[in-house]
């Protein structure tokens, strides 16, 4: 069972960095698809984009933005509704959901050309709904490892952002000779691995968390771990209780909660303080990354005065930066589980408070990210870079990871769509910015650069409120 578990970890990981975000690595992709001649015909002279040129098209750049700027919409807005399901249906039919989903959008981009540009819309919007099931349903084996928990969870979200890599992949396979068609088409075919891994080392419903003794899941799900036990230990900081539930349902309990009907509603835990300050915290340095993602290749067109071999060059620094998340991740979670070295036993209070080091740390990344994002200076760019996948990685992994401790596990799938597809209304401010970088400030984004900066600082205000709450629950513990 120990090998299973170690399987559907390390499987998982590679579902996740090959898969369920690759839809950041656009810089990438939109070097080809200029190549391709998509939306060229918004030009108002024909490209030659073999030879170096000082050309610029601002409406084919806008347009191919705007792709982006969709998917990352949906990629967030439709977290939601994904979660409800998963939730309710449970990981077998989201996940045949987010088969479906990147199979259709694969074969889609595929079948594309430059007189079929618009196919790139629903498209991406496709594969970036059929990503967020992927890294959905995989954060869950977190739950196998109690005391690497918030470890795994942020190493899940790391290769998240380390399948950005993949376009720079199809990127380098491009210029070698195979056609973008072949690429894709060959790119779908891998849906077959995800179907075996559904059946084979994934729950039909829900890991649980904490894991109860003789669970078993795949082929066997449901049915050996109905006949070991009908009960499940629930540790508890001064005692360890047993309750019944069904066991076919794979119901994950709140450790800190003594009876099922002290859990929190789902709407309690929305319009709650905890909830509120996360969405701001999450939801403006999303933006400031999804605009620097988002703006990359026209930023390279003109810090480089048009040089596309250095738009190459950097374009292929970016996307081998991007692949380093999986390696920066898993700091942040050691930062969150670094209390579970001592106590074996799961502290919500503890849990909360080591959250308070990592949800600061992350926004002072941010504020350094968006400082050398101001730089007009190519060089600078390597900074940017390094800064801008540390505090990527840090800012995703510990988004799932707050939502694990901060609120029932029961209601994790809803939470989580909930506060991406809300980030996603914010994240939509992306087009507007690129568009009066593009028409008032005549490409040059260091205004727009020095206004995220000034509004990260509101990024702050999440780990003030979370360190608030541990200290008046902390002090009613004492009292009591």
């Amino acid at each position: 069972m120990q090998c299973r578990r170690i399987l559907t970890l390390v499987t998982g990981l590679v579902e996740c960095m090959g898969f369920a975000g690759i839809i950041f690595g656009w810089a990438s992709l939109v070097f080809v698809l200029k190549k391709e001649h998509y939306f060229e015909n918004l030009c108002p002279s024909p490209v030659n984009q073999s030879l170096n040129t000082t050309f610029t098209c601002p409406s084919q750049d806008e347009k191919l933005s705007l792709v982006f700027t969709i998917a990352a919409f949906i990629n967030n807005v439709m977290a939601f509704p994904s979660g409800i399901i998963f939730d309710c249906l449970g990981t077998l039919v989201t996940r045949f959901i987010a088969i479906f989903l990147y199979t259709a959008a694969t074969l889609l981009i595929a079948f594309s050309t430059s007189d079929t540009a618009l196919l790139l819309f629903p498209a991406f919007s496709l594969l970036a709904t059929g990503g967020i099931n992927f890294i959905l349903t995989n954060i869950q084996a977190g739950n196998l490892f109690d005391r690497h928990r918030s470890t795994i969870i942020t190493l899940y979200n790391g290769a998240f952002d380390s399948s950005s890599v993949i376009f720079l992949i199809f990127k380098v396979l491009y210029q070698k000779g195979i056609s973008l068609r072949i690429i894709f088409f060959s790119f779908s075919a891998f849906s077959i691995l995800h179907i075996l891994r559904t059946i084979f080392l994934m729950p039909k419903k829900h890991i649980p968390y904490p894991v109860p003794k003789g669970y078993q899941y795949g082929l066997q799900c449901g049915k050996h771990y109905a006949d070991v036990t009908k009960t499940t230990e629930v540790h508890n900081d001064e005692d360890t209780q047993i309750k019944t539930i069904d066991k076919s349902e794979n119901i994950p309990i709140k450790p800190a909660l003594k009876d099922q009907s002290e859990v929190p509603s789902f709407w309690s835990c929305v319009f709650s303080s905890l909830f509120f300050y996360h969405l701001i915290w999450l939801s403006i340095m999303q933006l400031r990354h999804y605009m620097f993602i988002g703006t990359l290749n026209p930023t390279l067109t003109h810090l480089s005065k048009g040089d596309t071999q250095i738009v190459s060059q950097y374009t292929n620094v970016f996307a081998i930066f991007q692949f380093c998340g999986i390696l920066c991740a898993p700091w942040n979670g050691l930062i969150m589980d670094r209390h579970k070295k001592k106590n074996k036993v799961s502290d919500s209070l503890a849990d909360m408070r080591s959250a308070v080091l990592s949800l600061a740390l992350t926004a002072v990344q941010c504020v350094l990210f968006s400082l050398c994002a101001a730089i007009q200076m190519l060089p600078a760019l390597y900074a940017t870079f390094t800064l801008q996948v540390l505090n990527r990685s840090f800012l995703y992994g510990g988004n799932a990871a707050f939502l694990f401790i901060a609120f029932p596990a029961i209601h994790f799938g809803k939470l989580y769509g909930l506060i991406m597809s809300l980030s996603a209304l914010v994240s939509l401010l992306q087009y507007p910015a690129f568009y009066i970088i593009k028409t008032y400030l005549h490409g040059d984004p260091f205004y727009v650069n020095i206004a995220f900066l000034i509004l990260v600082f509101l990024a702050f205000l999440h780990p003030v409120n979370v360190f608030r709450i541990c200290r008046k629950r902390q002090n009613q513990a004492a009292v009591n």
